[in-house]
């Protein structure tokens, strides 16, 4: 099959919805001005804003920027990590009728002074004093004024001889396709391009969302509540925020990334917006702790058992037999797996890079069903999405409704729908080369589609290998099997040019104390004392060797090097943990050389 196209949900709906995303702020405050809207520790105690109360927030804001001089369709940046004053600020500079800019809390000085200069952005809200220090090295020509987010109140006393019906005449005067927000690619191979999406893209991507079967029903609803914690600049995390403002659902924010666990228990989310390597590692951490009491095999057996209960449903109902065993395992393993991430969570929503088949069924036979879509920045973050009701693992589901997907003669998969971006900002030479002859957008993603529609992600265009031979290798398969196991965090497949496909791994640092316990190492024994111990090597080979049956001959890792350290954000890894391959391959080039003899 090489074309899909969902029809629309709504019987007679337009191609567009009318309005604009921060609708639902206002709409939801005049449905339930007292009931919570979002949450936020204060002083460690979560807690919440009404609808009226966030409401006001964002037109005292708005206020100000009026204030201030921000006037419809300027750029307004916007640099933090994720907080509730970032969607403030957000929704505010929309109410002012201007377009927000995000920026990523770990973009160095260069990044962002090219964003400056690119957006023209005229003002820049700073989520705190490093993100401040950056902004100001920046030396932004544009940029009048610079705002911490927390001395907004600054803001708000400056607004306070605006009148507010000024405020709801620019809101009012927004139409559905003004540029709402530009947002910037991460540029690892070249300078970032910004994507320029418009109110009438996100109101698309929100209501078609809440449209998938089941979405509605099971996961976005009035008594549901999710924690973002992923950042907001990047358009999965805001999308997710904004389709679930328009369920009414309770939104929580959290910036403390290094403690997600202890977040999850506290505030207790129906729903999970993840990445995969968060499950990966909450797996591994209950596999670990159930080894060191004692209870292993008792894990393994657990584990087996959830994945053949997830089959099992993929299939239809399981039989009675299993259904027994889960019951048992779910008193014994799954529902403290379940109270480590809060205890409340039912289903996850998994972006940004594919989810292992194996762990997505263990998760559903555990009782949390992950929830895995496709899209990108130019297609306002999900085209395709998994039905709750019906999960297909291994797929990351069909097009949203009103959507389309086409995959190409090579493979590359092309995308159709209202909520396909305007083009990049200032760079009509990349928006032509962005659309085929026929006006689908190239995703650069390889892939392929089923009878029913379901698309499954097969690998990057541009990540291809050839290896001498001129065999053809993906190496996300490989990767994703390698970064599984429980001692690695990342790894990098290579075998350009070179006569067999070898990886570059770095080593888990949260367990890798375990591992040498374990082995009788030095504590103090660092990856670089290590790299060429027997019993790491054999341990890493193991894996390998696993891995490699998912492949074929040709594409198998034949020799692996462990690097020192560790992949760092804002150098090997973009803000959403994608490894930034050209990077790394430049950076590591001596040990790519080592691995074929050539250092």
């Amino acid at each position: 099959m090489s074309e899909w196209r969902t029809p629309p949900a709504v019987s007679g709906e337009g191609a567009r919805d009318a309005g604009t995303a921060l609708d639902d702020v206002f709409a939801q405050a005049a449905r339930w001005p007292d009931r919570a809207a979002v949450s936020r520790k204060v002083a460690g105690v979560w807690t919440p804003l009404t609808w009226r109360e966030l409401a006001d927030e964002v037109v005292s804001l708005a206020r100000g920027l009026i204030a201030a001089g921000i006037r419809p369709g300027d750029r307004v940046a916007l640099m933090s990590a994720t907080r509730l004053e970032w969607a403030l600020c957000d929704f505010a500079i929309w109410a002012a009728g201007a377009v927000t800019v995000p920026i990523y809390e770990t973009a160095s000085v260069d990044q962002v002074s090219w964003i400056f200069a690119d957006s023209g952005a005229v003002a820049a809200f700073a989520g705190d004093d490093g993100c401040e220090d950056v902004v100001r090295q920046a030396e932004p020509s544009a940029v009048r004024q610079v705002w911490h987010l927390d001395r907004l109140g600054e803001v708000t006393e400056r607004g306070t001889g605006v009148p507010a019906a000024e405020v709801e005449s620019r809101r009012r005067e927004l139409a559905a396709e003004d540029l709402a927000t530009i947002v910037y690619t991460s540029g690892t191979t070249g300078p970032a391009k910004g994507c320029m999406v418009t109110h009438a893209n996100l109101v698309a991507e929100v209501r078609n969302v809440t449209r998938v079967e089941g979405v509605g029903e099971r996961v976005l609803h009035e008594n549901a509540s999710v924690l973002l914690f992923l950042p907001l600049a990047h358009i999965f995390a805001r999308a997710v925020q904004l389709a679930a403002m328009h369920r009414g659902t309770l939104v929580g924010y959290s910036s403390d990334m290094k403690d997600i666990p202890g977040e999850l228990r506290s505030f207790r989310p129906t729903l999970m917006l993840i990445v995969p390597r968060v499950l990966e590692k909450a797996y591994n951490a209950a596999l670990l702790k159930a080894e060191g009491e004692g209870h292993g095999r008792l894990f393994a057996m657990a584990a087996d058992t959830a994945v053949a209960y997830g089959e099992a449903l993929d299939r239809g109902r399981p039989g009675p037999l299993l259904r027994l065993r889960r019951a048992v395992f779910d008193r014994l393993v799954y529902g403290r797996l379940r109270a480590a991430m809060g205890g409340r969570a039912r289903y996850a929503v998994s972006g940004a890079a594919p989810l292992g088949v194996r762990l997505g069924h263990f998760m559903r036979g555990a009782g949390i069903t992950v929830v895995e879509g496709w899209g990108l920045t130019e297609s306002t973050s999900g085209h395709t999405l998994n039905p709750p009701t019906r999960p297909r693992m291994g797929t990351v589901g069909p097009p949203l409704p009103g959507y389309a997907v086409r995959v190409a003669p090579d493979g590359e998969l092309l995308l159709k729908g209202p909520n396909v971006f305007q083009g990049y900002w200032r760079n009509p030479e990349a928006t032509a080369e962005a659309f085929d002859a026929d006006g689908w957008l190239r995703t650069g993603d390889l892939g392929a589609l089923d009878a029913d529609g379901f698309v499954r992600i097969t690998g990057r265009k541009k990540e291809i290998i050839v290896t001498a031979s001129g065999k053809n290798v993906a190496p996300a398969v490989i990767e994703d099997r390698l970064r599984a196991h429980w001692l690695i965090d990342q790894c990098v497949v290579v075998g350009e040019g070179r006569p067999y496909v070898g990886a570059l791994i770095t080593l888990d640092p949260e367990v890798f104390p375990r591992w040498k316990h374990d082995h009788g190492k030095p504590p103090e024994a660092e990856p670089s004392d290590l790299r060429d111990d027997p019993d790491l090597l054999r341990t890493i080979q193991e894996a390998v060797d696993a891995a490699n049956r998912a492949v074929s001959r040709a594409e198998a890792v034949k020799r692996f090097r462990l690097l020192d350290g560790v992949f760092a954000v804002g150098r090997e890894l973009t803000p959403t943990q994608k490894v930034r391959r050209h990077y790394v391959l430049d950076r590591y080039a001596h040990e790519v050389d080592a691995l074929y003899g050539t250092a």
